[in-house]
């Protein structure tokens, strides 16, 4: 592993800036960094810090190891073809648009019958832009262990990181994790105004349900107890939190959630067919 890198971001928004945060200074300096992006008051937002910019894709783009493309799954196809010219044989690719397969997106670089296989797609999540994300993280047979150490720094800088073997286990990633945070941030929702549905003001119930998931969560983390043990250490028999419980295991609780995930997995699976076609 080389110890300079050279990145170029196709696509220059959150996530981009996001993992920039935790290479630039760090891993590599900002002249190091290339980011092409259609929008201009992006890209002067970026020539700011230092590094150079493009408003389309350019001969610095072969200069540039690693390519990170973080653009929406609907344009990845065309910016694919646009950069394709500069593409070398030592350019590692990595991909964080939802619902692409690392194979489609290896026969848009390369061809039906030798596609580019130094790629890694990743499927991060919004938590990501805090540093406090969780990412998948899948390398095809081009990639080699030194890729694999250069993308797994790049995305541990902004959480946790865990590897995959197939795009359907990414699948799988963007239903739990991907998606994730939009059912934490339902459920916070639904706290608030239960609180504020039994007397407490909006600001007390806020504050009580973020810091109740913020605690449960670390807790989680840290303890050597299963999840089972920590809910059984709540749950007084008879008590408030048992009373609780029983709504919700008679809802279906888990079951609902485990039907929600495996929706967003259908439909993960539904659009790479979708962006394959």
């Amino acid at each position: 592993m080389t110890k300079e890198l050279t990145i170029a971001f196709i696509g220059g928004g959150n996530m981009a800036t996001a993992l920039a945060s935790g290479l630039i200074g760090k891993r590599c300096g900002a002249h190091d960094v290339h980011v092409v992006d259609v929008n201009a008051p992006v890209l002067a937002r970026w020539s700011e810090q230092g590094t150079t910019v493009a408003q389309s894709p350019d001969a610095m783009l072969a200069e540039r190891r690693m390519w990170i493309f973080a653009v929406k799954p609907q344009y990845l196809k065309e910016a694919v073809a646009q950069c394709r010219p500069f593409l070398q044989d030592d350019t590692l690719v990595v991909s964080v648009a939802a619902g692409i397969s690392a194979s489609t997106l290896a026969g848009w670089l390369g061809t039906p019958d030798q596609p580019f296989t130094r790629i890694v797609r990743c499927m991060p999540n919004t938590p990501a832009l805090i540093g406090s994300g969780a990412s998948g993280l899948l390398a095809l047979p081009g990639v080699s262990g030194d890729d694999k150490t250069i993308v797994q720094q790049l995305f541990r800088a902004v959480g946790e990181v865990v590897w995959v073997d197939t795009d359907a286990q990414i699948d799988a990633v963007t239903a739990l994790s991907g998606s994730g945070p939009a059912y934490v941030f339902l459920f916070i929702e639904a706290l608030i105004q239960g609180g504020i549905q039994q007397g407490l003001n909006e600001d007390q119930a806020r504050t009580l349900a973020l810091a109740t998931l913020g605690g449960a969560t670390q807790l989680a983390a840290l303890s050597h107890e299963s999840l089972a043990t920590l809910r059984e250490q709540v749950t007084s028999k008879g008590g408030t939190t048992a009373a609780a419980l029983a709504v919700l295991q008679s809802a279906a609780f888990p079951a609902i959630v485990q039907q929600a995930m495996q929706a967003a997995n259908d439909r993960a699976a539904e659009l790479s067919a979708e962006f394959a076609g």
